[in-house]
């Protein structure tokens, strides 16, 4: 593995009496991009949290960049800083994290935050709305904006802060096929760009453009991890975590077989 960025050793966090993650231990490489895949309430957005420092364990060790990640360790305000500085968060719902009268001034809160000139805020503002699509927006309230370009905004609010670590939970989820479109592309074109992009999602049609390792989670366990294909191909995995179902094909001479599905069928991803 590449130089390690994030490691859990048996890591445990719960909602009071509701176990969300349990004794998971996992590594994470500088540089990767990482999905992590399970259905609803397998502890993705959890991991999520905890890796973003909102949460920490209950037990167990979590590291980041070398050292312990702790309530105690992010008490000392220059080094919280230094740790959001460098990590960002994609919520899955945009509208808990985009709060500011217009698009522009969203984009622009966390330069002004950081005391950038106003001359660097305004280029950059800029530049990040364009590659985004939503130039055209700056001057709307976010609170009016659908659905995909509430989440564009939301991801160029953070990007524009040039991040180390880019977290994102479900970011195709509920969105329209044009801006579903821009998403992927954005993460499959973040490639080799050194940026660490790790991408919580129950979405198996995405995960070979926006992944190269992929975390399988059920039950706030690790079920399963491997390159993107061999986790696709793996349909007793798929079907025991719950991310694809099966069902009952007849064929013409009256032979039944069982029959899973998950994801997209092409020359380049293989059958369940």
């Amino acid at each position: 593995m590449t130089d390690c960025l994030f490691e859990l050793i048996d890591v445990s966090y719960a909602y009071q009496t509701q176990a969300a993650l349990s004794e998971l231990s996992l590594r994470i490489g500088r540089g990767e991009r990482v999905a992590l895949l399970g259905a609803n309430g397998s502890g993705k957005s959890t991991l999520l949290r905890l890796l973003d420092a909102l949460y920490f364990p209950d037990t167990g060790e979590l590291r980041a960049f070398g050292d312990v990640l702790s309530e105690t360790a992010l008490a000392e305000a220059e080094t919280n800083f230094a740790f959001r500085r460098r990590v960002g968060l994609v919520f899955q719902n945009p509208d808990v994290q985009i709060f500011n009268p217009t698009v522009f001034d969203e984009v622009a809160f966390g330069p002004l935050q950081l005391g950038w000139p106003k001359d660097r805020i305004l280029r950059q503002v800029e530049e990040t709305l364009a590659r985004f699509a939503i130039g055209h927006l700056k001057d709307r309230a976010p609170h009016r904006l659908s659905g995909g370009e509430k989440k564009r905004v939301a991801l160029a609010s953070v990007l524009i802060l040039e991040p180390e670590v880019l977290l994102l939970d479900e970011p195709t989820a509920a969105l329209d096929p044009e801006s579903r479109g821009e998403v992927i592309r954005f993460l499959a074109e973040s490639k080799n760009t050194g940026r660490t992009i790790v991408t919580a999602t129950h979405d198996l049609d995405i995960v070979e453009d926006i992944a190269d390792y992929v975390f399988v989670l059920a039950d706030g366990r690790l079920a399963g991890e491997g390159k993107p294909a061999d986790i696709l191909a793996d349909g007793a995995l798929l079907r025991r975590t719950h991310l694809a179902h099966a069902h009952w094909h007849v064929h013409a001479d009256g032979e039944a077989h069982l029959h899973p599905h998950g994801h997209r069928h092409g020359p380049e991803s293989p059958r369940l």
